[in-house]
């Protein structure tokens, strides 16, 4: 499939870098956009204006009701979503002696829960419809533990145990669920560090761009052959 025309998108966390340059590959695709941003607006605003048909929704995706009044208020406004990028999420730092149930928990409420929840209320108009593509934005935290902290590494690791679930019920229907696993990517104000100094952990000797995790967002999405796939997207760090 090399078009979207005519079907809604909704990407999540599209205020930051990552989430506004898929959204700009699948509105150059043709699909109508739905930014999501939780309390940066001015990004996705400024986005919006820039692409056809696109439209700005807030929601807190730590609040356990926000994810399906969201997918109300895109739906109503937009129509039916037929793409999911659940791009959001929570990156704060911190380590075993620091994370304790409440800190764990709402990593794990906005991280975890929050693409699941998005999920399940799209996932059921998918099916009936014969279409749809859900790709939920990892990190190779979840993979190799990371270095921003347990919390962080167990939603994400989360995260690739609910796309082979949801992947593996929904091949029939028409419907892809994947996961993408970038790391160490600049301008998304999740950097644990100076680029310069975590460059010098990549083997390709850079932190990675946006646009690079857009580009390989938008061929998973692209490809009706491709489910229950958890894609890297390190620069080498964890080659498999």
């Amino acid at each position: 499939m090399t078009t979207f025309e005519g079907r809604v998108a909704l990407v999540t966390g599209a205020s930051g870098g990552i989430g506004g340059r898929i959204a700009e590959r699948l509105a150059g695709a043709g699909a109508t956009v739905a930014l999501h941003y939780a309390s940066n607006a001015e990004p996705a605003q400024r986005l919006a204006a820039e692409l056809p048909g696109a439209a700005v929704f807030a929601a807190d995706l730590g609040d356990p009701a926000a994810p399906e009044r969201l997918v109300d208020e895109v739906e109503a406004a937009l129509g039916p979503i037929e793409v999911l990028v659940a791009n959001h999420g929570d990156g704060r730092v911190g380590q075993l002696d620091d994370v304790d149930a409440a800190a764990f928990d709402a990593m794990v409420a906005v991280n975890l829960r929050a693409p699941y929840l998005l999920a399940r209320r799209t996932l059921q108009g998918m099916r009936e419809r014969g279409f749809g593509r859900v790709l939920f934005m990892s990190s190779v935290a979840g993979l190799t533990g990371g270095i921003i902290g347990p919390h962080y590494a167990a939603s994400k690791s989360g995260l690739h145990g609910l796309t082979h679930y949801l992947a593996s019920r929904m091949a029939e229907h028409g419907v892809t669920v994947n996961a993408l696993a970038p790391a160490l990517i600049e301008d998304t104000g999740m950097l644990p560090g100076d680029p310069g100094e975590l460059a010098k952990r990549i083997p390709v000797g850079r932190v990675g761009r946006p646009e690079e995790v857009a580009d390989l967002a938008l061929a998973i999405l692209r490809n009706g052959y491709m489910t229950s796939q958890v894609v890297g997207l390190d620069g080498g760090i964890y080659p498999r």
